[in-house]
């Protein structure tokens, strides 16, 4: 196996005894430029992914294969952070607490005297607000930032093409270059940008070449396009 080789974003997930899932997002380190763990979900599963650190990467070439077996891969931890925050508001912007405390005092029978919370066998219209707030967010190592395919990637003079994956050493997980789909849906090519171009890595990457640097580069055959 050559030590360099492609993520590419969408790739099957094979562990030892059987497929668990699909590669949907890679985590690296953006200092150090290192990949260091795979988002993999189960197909039709999404959101239900698992965090694989890097070292448990035993190949990649079509698939990605794993040093692990399918109960193994599960135990991994979730990819996916789920939160349910308190206090979520109900009806005129008062919090559960509230809702549940404050009684309806209406008209009563006739509209005279006071009532608790029924007027005219319906509901005072207070809503208890049971339903917690549900916040999902991805679980990303300190420091680390995620990448995944479609982040857009800019050249010097504007916006170039869309990243689908990274080619990495996996000696030392270096990241060798950034996997890119450039130009028109009439003329479009994957090309590989090496590294050392590379001058940041967040929400999208931004390389120290034009447009047109960019457009030289030779194109990246593939086996298969996941």
């Amino acid at each position: 196996m050559s030590p360099s080789t492609d993520f590419t974003i969408g790739s099957d997930v094979v562990c030892s005894d059987g497929t668990c899932g699909q590669l949907r997002r890679v985590v690296v380190n953006p200092v150090a430029r290192t990949l260091t763990h795979l988002v993999v979900e189960a197909k039709h599963r999404q959101g239900l992914g698992r965090l694989v650190p890097i070292d448990l990467v035993a190949s990649s070439d079509v698939a990605i294969h794993l040093r692990c077996t399918k109960v193994e891969f599960e135990s991994l931890e979730e990819a996916e952070e789920t939160r349910y925050l308190p206090g979520a508001r109900g009806q005129w912007a008062y919090g559960q607490d509230q809702m549940l405390s404050h009684p309806y005092y209406g008209l009563g029978i006739g509209g005279l005297g006071m009532g608790m919370g029924m007027v005219g066998g319906m509901s005072a219209g207070l809503s208890t607000g049971t339903d917690p707030e549900v916040i999902t967010t991805d679980r990303v190592p300190a420091g680390e930032i995620e990448v995944q395919r479609g982040d857009a990637v800019y050249a010097t003079d504007g916006h170039i093409g869309k990243i689908q994956g990274l080619v990495v050493n996996l000696n030392n997980h270096h990241v060798t270059h950034v996997l890119l789909d450039e130009g028109h849906l009439w003329g479009k090519k994957r090309v590989a940008v090496p590294i050392e171009v590379v001058t940041r890595i967040d929400d999208d990457v931004h390389v120290n070449l034009s447009k047109d640097e960019v457009g030289e580069l030779p194109a990246v055959e593939l086996a298969d396009e996941p």
